[in-house]
């Protein structure tokens, strides 16, 4: 399991290994070459605050935030604690939250010894940064910018990474592009403050289910640091290159925005009833669709949090990769690939607007002629080839999630004309939606979907036939069952809760690992079509995937307890929402 914790604060993130040292840390914004890369090279940079011998990190977080409290028991049996965390709360009208992060380190019994260490590297060339020494502050130029580590503690016990004894609190502010002139300790307590109040009101107006209400907070806490709230995107990861798989070369660069995605989180938001995120992507959205050239005749799969695309796809040879998995790679191929399901699952997104009365601000020309332009490349991309969600790198085909994703697209736009919109829309919907269902009808063998014509293939994305509420409920039942028979990783009690995305030959073999939003997947659809017996025990399986703070990563191997691909992985936090949802009474028969 990847013992890591995450913190951030919408801007920039952090992850924290249980001893107390920052392995991975990108700046300026998190699509950024890293500064500490510890996570993907033993020479890759960290900030460590670790026992000069040796000892036991209990990290865990303070109760409904994402500030990261991690106390170490040395050998000697003396302890201490480190409390890490990126500012976030509203002041002067608007919300604060720089470019920094803050660290307190407490004694709390004996007098532990430890040695702090900050290696800054200067990105992918992974160049160490030698800092210039201030009176109270070290300054690390990177490029035309530079990172300043602010601390009440010596600089030369910091500087020459000297063990000390620990004898009163620590303060640190590590800031991109400025320095900290305050009093640092006021400041520090004065942001944990905040930070910590913004955090428990934030989850205080989340709605959760009456079950998993720990894990599902957990979930939604991680998710919103997936927002890159300055544009409105949202990642499908704050990491790259963690492999899927060991020595399979599946490793990839998520630190962008994937449109699918980040639809699936509009909806687990949606679900938590916090909206904010749906009106910030979809302002992002409308930049891609109507100001980029390349967007007028196809959407991308995959954008960079300023809305240009991550190519080209870059391996960096000098960098071993986690575990000496390589390649380390940055920006995505992706990018290039047409993904017709894009165009349906946009329409999903921009839905509510026009069904829900508290959406009714959003309800503009511009928003309309939007679904519109989606609306004509959704039906225009009916039966057509493409790389599928999987993203099939050579060897496009029709897929039946792509048709899915275009039959849900145009279904919602009948309705959303029906109600009196898109009065101006001219397409034959009513024509489009009996072509995805011939397209869909195509691929049906023996009862169930499959994953397109001519390949009779189980696809567990196709567990959304019942979620998207496709109206053959003999379909969407036996397509279920199914993809849970022949999916599953085995039929042992903890590992048919887990399933393979597919188990056809794609450009690296054949995958190995579960791909975890697919179970999570699978609990909503049983709960759909009323097992809802066997959802719960796929939940409670699935929710062991989970590292000792809640974090989800993309892949899980049960049978080795092992966390796999990028973490933590936004698409799994979504996965684990809604499926928390779906099995949970409603609170009427609860309370």
């Amino acid at each position: 399991m990847y013992d890591y914790g995450l913190i951030g604060n919408c801007q920039t993130a952090a992850l924290v290994n249980a001893t107390g040292s920052i392995d991975w840390c990108c700046m300026p914004r998190p699509d950024s070459a890293p500064v500490f890369g510890r996570l993907l090279d033993p020479d890759g940079g960290h900030f460590s605050i670790e026992p000069a011998a040796s000892g036991k990190g209990n990290p865990h977080y303070h109760p409904n935030t994402n500030i990261l409290v991690t106390e170490i028991t040395c050998d000697d049996g003396s302890v201490y604690r480190i409390t890490d965390f990126c500012p976030r709360f509203e002041q002067f009208g608007r919300m604060y939250r720089p470019i920094a992060l803050f660290r307190i380190v407490e004694p709390l019994h004996g007098a532990p010894v430890i040695r702090v260490s900050c290696r800054v590297v200067t990105g992918w060339d992974k160049q160490a940064v030698h800092p210039a020494r201030g009176n109270s502050h070290l300054r690390f130029e990177i490029g035309a910018d530079h990172l300043r580590l602010t601390t009440t503690m010596p600089l030369t016990y910091l500087c020459e990474e000297t063990p000390f004894a620990l004898q009163q609190p620590l303060y640190f502010a590590l800031t991109w592009g400025e320095g900290l002139e305050d009093d640092l300790v006021e400041v520090a307590r004065r942001f944990l403050e905040h930070t910590t109040n913004y955090w428990r009101t934030w989850v205080k107006h989340c709605s959760i289910p009456s079950l998993y209400q720990r894990e599902t907070i957990r979930s939604a806490l991680t998710l919103k640091l997936h927002c890159y709230e300055d544009t409105g995107a949202i990642l499908a990861a704050l990491t790259t290159s963690l492999p899927e798989e060991d020595r399979q070369g599946r490793n990839w660069d998520y630190r962008y925005c994937w449109l699918r995605d980040a639809y699936f989180v509009v909806s687990a938001f949606n679900n938590l009833g916090h909206f904010e995120e749906m009106e910030g992507f979809i302002k992002y959205l409308l930049g891609i669709a109507q100001h980029h050239e390349h967007s007028r005749e196809r959407l991308r799969p995959v954008y960079c949090l300023d809305q240009a695309l991550p190519l080209p796809e870059k391996e960096h040879a000098n960098w071993r990769g986690f575990g000496g998995n390589a390649p380390v790679r940055s920006f995505n191929q992706a990018a290039e690939h047409v993904q017709n399901d894009v165009y349906g699952e946009m329409i999903l997104t921009l839905a509510p607007i026009f069904f829900d009365e508290r959406f009714q601000h959003l309800r503009s020309t511009e928003h309309e002629e939007l679904l519109g332009h989606l609306g004509r490349l959704c039906v225009r991309n009916i039966g057509q080839p493409d790389a599928g969600l999987w993203e099939i790198r050579n060897g496009w085909r029709e897929h039946s999630f792509s048709n899915l994703m275009s039959w849900a697209g145009v279904e919602r736009l009948i309705r959303i004309r029906a109600a009196g919109y898109l009065k101006n829309f001219s397409v034959d919907l009513a024509a489009a939606k009996v072509n995805a269902e011939h397209a869909l009808q195509r691929a049906v063998i023996d009862g169930a979907l499959r994953n397109g014509p001519g390949d009779d293939s189980s696809d567990a994305a196709l567990l959304q036939l019942a979620l998207v509420r496709y109206p053959d409920r003999a379909l969407c039942e036996n397509t279920v069952t199914t993809i849970w028979h022949d999916l599953k990783l085995n039929d042992t009690t903890a590992e048919q809760a887990f399933l393979y995305r597919y188990r056809r030959q794609d450009d690296f073999g054949q995958p190995g690992s579960a791909f975890l939003i697919c179970s999570f997947w699978l609990v909503q659809a049983l709960a759909k079509t009323g097992r809802l017996v066997e959802a719960t025990a796929v939940m409670n399986e699935a929710l062991r995937a989970a590292n000792p703070l809640g974090l989800l990563s993309e892949h899980y191997a049960p049978g080795c307890a092992m966390q796999l691909g990028n973490f933590p992985q936004a698409y799994s936090h979504v996965g684990q929402i809604n499926a928390a949802f779906a099995v949970s009474p409603p609170w009427s028969e609860v309370l």
